[in-house]
């Protein structure tokens, strides 16, 4: 990439990023009653790295799709990732207290509270993908399948059960793929394909989207593993060396640290041979830097 292309992507991605915020910000109620709206909007906005719907948006510009449903599945994927975190947070799931740099949402708002506003937020995804107008039902279809599977019992949800079964067991290389490609790939893969839903794409476009974006979520995995044991908690937001304290296997545990970095180039390499197998040319350059941040970014 140019520097006059990072510029052009900096623009992009920042428009973007204050797109996603400005809708989440108008679908998300804070007239929620009993100080609901105020937990979800807590848990949600003003914060993140918004991976999933620049993936997103990033997807629909490749193949030309229509922007109007892409926000609104850019807006879904952040929902589903947000109720995720503040359910994983709970203390019968990783209890956690820092996220995002500020307290986790039941540390802040009761367990009761965080346990309703993950449940609102998850719904709230679904209803953003079905509006009245504006969206043809089969799109809308299309794209609630596909975030309701990569959320579920064969993406994030049974990802996390495994998870939370191999606490203080040993998995091997192509165990730990497995639990990581459900837990965090799956969510990151759907924001792919979700995008890709927004146009119409061939079977072979949409082979290769799905394939970057399974090398781009699992990279994704592998550097959130590193940086747990390499980075600060004020670096990441969130605690440092919870993983490893917890005795969580992860990428580094089972493949050393230098192997993990090692894997992690490889995966970033197999996501830009996929864009590259998709045929999409230059349209897809913002996933191609979207692989290459991922790899890189430091928190």
């Amino acid at each position: 990439m140019t520097t006059v292309d990072m510029v052009a992507f900096d623009t992009w991605a920042r428009d973007e990023l204050a797109a996603v915020e400005a809708a989440l910000d108008a679908w998300v109620p804070a007239d929620a009653p009993a100080g609901l709206g105020e937990a979800m909007r807590y848990g949600v906005l003003d914060g993140g790295k918004r991976l999933r719907p620049l993936l997103v948006l990033a997807a629909c510009r490749a193949v030309g799709g229509e922007r109007s449903a892409a926000m609104r599945a850019a807006v879904a994927v952040e929902l589903i990732h947000a109720y995720s975190l503040v359910h994983d947070d709970m203390p019968c799931m990783d209890n956690d207290v820092l996220r995002r740099g500020k307290p986790t949402v039941h540390v802040q708002y009761g367990e009761a509270q965080a346990m309703l506003a993950g449940d609102a937020m998850q719904a709230l995804a679904f209803e953003v993908l079905t509006p009245d107008i504006g969206m043809p039902p089969a799109q809308q279809a299309r794209l609630v399948s596909l975030l309701a599977r990569s959320a579920g019992h064969a993406g994030m949800a049974g990802g996390q059960a495994i998870d939370l079964a191999s606490i203080g067991q040993g998995l091997g290389e192509a165990e730990l793929r497995d639990m990581h490609r459900r837990k965090t790939g799956a969510l990151l893969q759907a924001s792919v394909m979700m995008g890709a839903a927004c146009g119409d794409t061939t079977p072979a476009v949409r082979a290769a989207l799905s394939d970057y974006g399974w090398a781009t979520g699992v990279a994704f995995q592998v550097v959130d593993d590193i940086l747990d044991v390499t980075q600060s908690a004020a670096k990441l937001g969130k605690t440092a060396g919870k993983d490893q304290n917890d005795n969580k296997p992860t990428y580094v545990s089972v493949l050393g640290l230098v192997a993990a970095r090692t894997h992690a180039q490889t995966l970033r390499r197999q996501a830009h041979e996929a864009l590259g197998a998709s045929g999409l040319g230059a349209a897809a350059t913002w996933l191609a830097v979207l692989a290459d941040k991922v790899v890189e970014r430091e928190n």
